[in-house]
């Protein structure tokens, strides 16, 4: 039998803990910026991409507009499912790879905040195949909006102390955090207490991209326009310059 990738264990009974996370905090000002992109056109569908615990996919239905959830996470969606009946919302989560999502331009807009996926795969392909997958799930002149790692932060900053500087108590921890300079990934030894108590201490390690990388690649998928900016939680603008201090970058890309 093969051993789980550290994402499929990571996400395993950990709903509740999840959504308690410091960076999951930013819900609605996200979704507020969110709206402002759409122009707060109502009849938008949308699809969220690595919904997790459905925090983007409820808040958004809540405010009128139609959005599925997708996630490879039966536990995480789970607890989206949950928190959707106990807020009286029908809303379709659907367990799928995003790698291999099973639409074909049927969506207005494509959201996949928060690393919702990529760039957590273990390779550069596997992280284009999610790319690829959510563009063809977006129909002609669609929007795709998503979070994705700095790589220009690590260059100048400690990625371990800034995670440590952003937890509070409860937490996942991240130690002996090493980044390589010639695949951009952040290796980490990722401690955490799981929904039932349970300690979990995982290896894992993260895909890290530059903004040019990115824009080559939304490029190659057929995007017209790329605009990258640097990501505050919960506090997305159009207005705030991508830097070496932002530790995540916020892309909008228009077919």
């Amino acid at each position: 039998m093969s051993k789980k990738q550290w994402y499929v264990s990571l996400f395993e009974n950990y709903g509740q803990k999840y959504d308690n996370e410091n960076f999951t905090q930013g819900t609605i000002g996200e979704c507020d910026f969110i709206e402002d992109e759409l122009s707060h056109n109502k009849s938008l569908r949308i699809l969220d991409v690595g919904c997790g615990t459905g925090r983007h996919t409820i808040e958004l239905t809540k405010r009128g507009y139609a959005v599925t959830g997708i996630d490879f996470s039966e536990s995480q969606l789970n607890r989206a499912i949950e928190k959707a009946e106990n807020q009286h919302l029908k809303i379709d989560f659907q367990q799928q790879d995003a790698r291999k999502l099973t639409f074909n331009y049927e969506f207005d807009v494509a959201i996949m905040l928060c690393e919702g996926g990529f760039p957590l795969m273990e390779t550069d392909e596997m992280n284009y195949e999610i790319l690829n997958s959510v563009t063809r799930s977006i129909k002609e002149h669609g929007k795709f909006i998503f979070t994705t790692l700095n790589g220009l932060f690590p260059l100048f900053h400690s990625v371990e102390e800034f995670c440590s500087s952003t937890s509070k108590e409860g937490n996942a921890t991240y130690h002996v955090n090493t980044f390589d300079l010639m695949t951009f990934r952040d290796h980490n030894i990722t401690e955490f207490e799981d929904d039932f108590g349970k300690k979990k201490t995982l290896e894992c390690n993260e895909r890290y991209y530059v903004p040019c990388e990115i824009t080559w690649l939304l490029k190659s998928l057929g995007y017209k326009k790329i605009d990258i900016f640097g990501a505050r939680l919960g506090h997305f603008s159009r207005k705030d310059a991508l830097t070496t201090k932002d530790f995540e970058m916020l892309v909008i890309a228009e077919k």
